[in-house]
């Protein structure tokens, strides 16, 4: 049976191992369901017959009686109609039913004495933590022990490197929009991971990071790996604090998700003293809370359509975090609605379809000069999400920070707004609502569609693939992974020269998502990329990063192997930090210092994990070696031999020299030869071709 407005339920034999599972005498608490008379009929027989005790309490109300402490599987939503038990909810999702019905299933053992760590564990699970990245340490043991207990609810990823395992947390935040929790030990694991905590902080990313710390009793002693943390961490996250009392526990891990989630978002760091894991208390966990996003002003949004309806050349630049699936569709309609040109920030390339007619290139390092141009000639500016900050300002010189120019500017975060540049309009607001809000208004009558469309021509010329010197043209390699990439295909990518070659060929569609680093940090690609396929392991994941970049922290690709999991990682070999010797031959030309590098063969590097390795240096030889790397189902990783003097996807290191003579003693870098070249295309795993 099915009421108006009713969502499906557990059919029998879910319900029935429900019961069987739980204490058939524990009673749900704190659960409130409007249920229609039969259907409470049905359920009360449903659970007299399974001995279950329902302690119902009948709150007023017209046709309708509100009974509590109903089963977990009645809750299950969805839409339509079961045999068996059917029931009427009413907000379930506003009110949290399913938070709220995990942690009432579990009351029973709460209320029950547990160490500190077993508290922890049980905290993460009750706030919607699913997902640990962790490298073990001697300061939380009584907290991976905890994890073990909970091991049905939230999966365990145990990494080879605290940065890595960071970045991958880092990655999931990104991707998923709530965070993931990272585990290291207090000193040197606290240092190593501080890299994806400053990642999380400049990009926005929801992050929780757990550092072991020492016994509290030893705290001002510089005891072994001793650190303050509120102190290392203070101007990197957006709270640092440190539990000293178990029964503090859910209350402070509640507070550091509701910190890392709201506003920006942004890392929490929190220190876990070590005797106080071992500690035993009896203490209730603590459900989440579903807060209402901000919502804009409707008078603000008024001005803004005013604003945009005057405007004859206006540019919006999407940027911030946390975008759904639903804020970015909304956002897409009233954007093209209103045929404004769209740009996005640096590495936002995941905010907006590039196949879409107004989508006009990005704004960060190696933007297309035309475009920042044009973007200079905009009479408005739609700062949507984005900070403008230095990358995406090019070093804050791309507007006039007076306002002769009007910006509006949107952000969750009212402190970020006007804090370079002055808005004409600032509007705080949730980037969901907004884009929900904006889409439900009236488009403008635009008068800017020539411009528009010059914008995109722009585009599109960018995209056209130069004749480059070498054998790997890799602006034909990237318009071909364009091509081979699944629709909702995740890639990420590192810090460097190298990552300019995607930005500019690869038009990224609606549903596949492109994330790296905003602050610049190398050695997040692979992490980022073995934590995206195992938290989203049905996707097609590929990372792209540099030589310089993968030897940072390519080991990692260990953990994929652990996990069973299979990203293919794409490596960009020019044997040199790419980006540093471009800055350095334009200040000391010829002059080439620190910046060469002797690498390995990287095919052979992930053959000895049992991956799949290949080798490509001509671009014929691209598609069929990633078609081999998608087949083989292992790890793989595709080393692509670039032409070194290829320095950015518009300059040559000739250029960067072109005017300034060589001196006397120019010295040439030393280099270690190229590995012997391998059969084009070396599949890996015994060297035998695949497909």
């Amino acid at each position: 049976m099915s009421s108006g407005g009713g969502r499906k339920v557990a059919d029998e034999h879910q319900l029935v191992t429900w019961l069987h599972d739980a204490d058939r005498t524990f009673m749900l608490q704190s659960v409130a369901m409007r249920l229609e008379d039969g259907c409470r009929e049905r359920c009360m027989s449903y659970a007299s017959a399974m001995r279950f005790t329902f302690p119902l309490r009948r709150r007023a109300g017209p046709r309708v009686q509100y009974y509590s402490t109903l089963p977990a599987p009645l809750l299950q939503a969805g839409g339509g109609t079961y045999s068996t038990v059917s029931c009427c909810l009413l907000c379930m999702q506003t009110l949290g039913w399913e938070a709220r019905m995990e942690l009432a299933q579990a009351r029973k053992a709460r209320i029950t004495p547990r160490r500190g760590g077993r508290i922890l564990a049980d905290a993460l699970v009750a706030q919607g933590i699913d997902h640990v990245f962790e490298v073990p340490g001697e300061s939380f043991l009584d907290t991976l022990d905890g994890l073990y207990g909970v091991r049905q609810k939230l999966k365990l990823v145990t990494c080879r490197f605290e940065a890595g395992a960071v970045n991958m947390a880092e990655a999931y935040g990104k991707l998923a929009g709530r965070p993931a929790a990272a585990f290291v030990t207090r000193g040197p694991g606290a240092c190593h991971g501080s890299i994806g905590v400053h990642i999380a902080m400049q990009d926005s990313t929801p992050l929780l990071l757990f550092v072991g710390q020492i016994p509290h009793e030893d705290a001002g002693r510089d005891a072994f790996q001793e650190i303050d943390y509120r102190r290392m961490f203070g101007s990197v996250a957006k709270w640092v604090t440190q539990i000293d009392q178990a029964k503090r526990i859910p209350e402070v891990v509640a507070h550091a998700v509701d910190v890392a989630v709201s506003g920006r978002p942004g890392p929490v760091v929190v220190a876990l003293s070590e005797e106080m894991q071992r500690d035993i208390a009896e203490v209730p966990d603590l459900p989440r809370v579903r807060v209402a996003p901000a919502h804009p002003d409707p008078a603000a949004l008024q001005a803004m359509r005013l604003i945009l309806g005057n405007a004859r050349r206006p540019v919006a630049v999407l940027g911030g975090s946390c975008w759904t699936d639903a804020g970015r569709r909304a956002m897409r309609d009233f954007l093209s609605g209103n045929d404004v040109p769209v740009t996005v920030g640096f590495r936002r390339q995941a905010h907006y379809d590039g196949t879409l007619d107004n989508f006009v290139g990005d704004l960060g390092v190696g933007a297309d000069p035309g475009l920042i141009g044009k973007v200079k000639e905009a009479d408005l500016i739609l700062a949507i999400g984005s900070r403008l900050g230095d990358a995406v300002t090019q070093g804050y010189t791309l507007l006039d920070r007076v306002g002769s120019v009007p910006i509006v500017q949107v952000h969750p975060d009212g402190a970020e707004i006007g804090r370079v540049f002055r808005p004409a309009l600032g509007i705080v607001s949730d980037l969901n609502a907004f884009a929900e809000a904006v889409a439900a208004m009236e488009p403008v009558q635009a008068t800017w569609t020539q411009w528009t469309q010059e914008l995109r021509s722009l585009r599109e010329a960018q995209r056209a693939v130069p004749n480059y010197q070498g054998t790997l043209n890799l602006g034909t390699v990237m318009r071909e992974l364009e091509g081979l990439l699944a629709a909702d295909a995740i890639v990420t990518t590192d810090a460097g020269n190298f990552a300019g070659w995607a930005t500019r060929f690869i038009n990224f569609s609606g549903r596949q998502r492109y994330i790296g680093p905003t602050n610049g940090a190398m050695g997040y690609s692979v992490p980022a990329a073995v934590g995206a396929k195992i938290a989203f392991p049905e996707r097609m994941v590929v990372s792209l990063v540099g030589d310089g970049g993968f030897m940072m922290t390519g080991q990692d690709i260990a953990t994929a192997f652990h996990h069973g999991v299979a990203p293919i990682v794409l490596v960009f070999n020019n044997q040199m930090y790419g980006t540093i010797r471009m800055h350095q031959e334009r200040a000391y030309p010829w002059r080439v210092s620190g910046t060469a590098l002797t690498n390995p063969d990287f095919a052979k590097y992930i053959d000895a994990f049992g991956g799949h390795g290949e080798v490509v240096s001509e671009t014929s030889e691209f598609t069929p070696a990633f078609l081999r790397a998608v087949e083989s189902g292992r790890p793989a990783v595709i080393e692509l031999r670039m032409n070194p003097e290829q320095i950015t996807t518009r300059q040559t290191i000739a250029d960067l020299r072109a005017g300034k003579a060589p001196p006397k003693t120019a010295a040439k870098p030393k280099r270690a030869a190229a590995p012997k070249r391998p059969t084009p295309a070396r599949a890996g795993g015994g060297g035998k071709p695949r497909g």
